[in-house]
């Protein structure tokens, strides 16, 4: 093994074939961290956890009736449960589901097209079966729909995304990868904000029209922001990864747990469907009204 000395760092150049196993055993070693650990959200590919939830919510929408509503919502947090996602993350993500779910029930039971027996009137409220029924169906979709899907695209790493979008959806990688780091720079957003309104009070200045000191820090904002675009994208395209032909250092693979995921949703909103039909609440969009 040689070595050579560029100034006062040393660098030891290693033979190819130590390098070549040393890289086998990194992607090996990355293959089992993706495949076997952690919990089983955190396994599933993101692509496919993406495939899972639009297959799950989209169909919610074509009724609005409580049925199907309810059975979708238990269900889908029953197996958001079930694939690792932990039950504190349901209060932290989704409590103003609740608050929209509580408002969409009150404007509805209150303002809902009349149909049916009428239990209070007073000018243009009208509280009635009909806005009784949408009511309710209104409010348990808005929770059978965006909490589980919040619970389970809360827990995708949005690096693992664009790798699943890259390697398995074939999504232009020059696409995928500046979007990833945008998402990655809007958290030094903040920062940056942060860092101008301490140097705005340092300096005196900033202090009198608020307005003002807003429109002063944007406009230094969307000129870092441009001038940081412009220097990554320099350093991003040097560096190969606007090329088609690149390679992946964390791979994505596709599993049979990754179909599982996908037939489970479906089998849910199914059951749910079908329930509701079996019943007879199945409401078409709304437009069947209590007789």
């Amino acid at each position: 093994m040689s070595e050579k000395f560029t100034g006062a760092a040393r660098v030891q150049d290693y033979p190819i074939s130590a390098h070549a196993d040393v890289v086998a055993e990194r992607h090996q070693a990355q293959l089992n961290r993706v495949g076997f650990e952690g919990p089983l959200v955190e396994r599933l590919n993101p692509l496919f956890l993406l495939l899972g939830t639009f297959l799950y919510s989209m169909p919610l929408m074509i009724t609005l009736d409580w049925v199907s509503a309810s059975i979708a919502l238990l269900l889908g947090l029953v197996g958001s449960y079930a694939i690792g996602v932990p039950i504190s993350a349901t209060w932290r993500r989704g409590w103003f589901l609740l608050v929209v779910a509580a408002g969409s029930f009150v404007s509805m039971l209150l303002y809902a097209r009349p149909a049916g027996q009428s239990y209070f009137e007073f000018g243009l409220i009208n509280i009635t079966d009909n806005s009784i029924q949408l009511a309710t169906g209104i409010s348990f979709r808005v929770l059978a729909i965006g909490l589980p899907v919040l619970l389970v695209l809360g827990s995708i790493d949005v690096t693992r995304l664009a790798d699943a979008m890259a390697q398995n959806g074939k999504v232009a990688p020059r696409f995928v990868l500046g979007t990833l780091a945008g998402i990655r720079l809007a958290g030094v957003f903040k920062r940056d904000w942060q860092a101008m309104d301490q140097s705005q009070r340092a300096r005196g200045i900033g202090e009198g029209n608020k307005f003002r000191k807003l429109f002063s820090i944007s406009f230094a904002l969307l000129i870092l922001a441009i001038r940081r675009a412009s220097s990554l994208a320099t350093a991003m395209e040097s560096r190969g990864f606007g090329r088609n032909d690149r390679t992946w250092a964390r791979p994505s693979p596709v599993r049979r747990q990754d179909y599982v995921f996908v037939a489970a949703c479906l089998i849910v909103i199914s059951v749910a469907l079908a329930v509701s039909v079996l019943t007879g609440t199945f409401n078409f969009l709304g437009l069947s009204s209590v007789s």
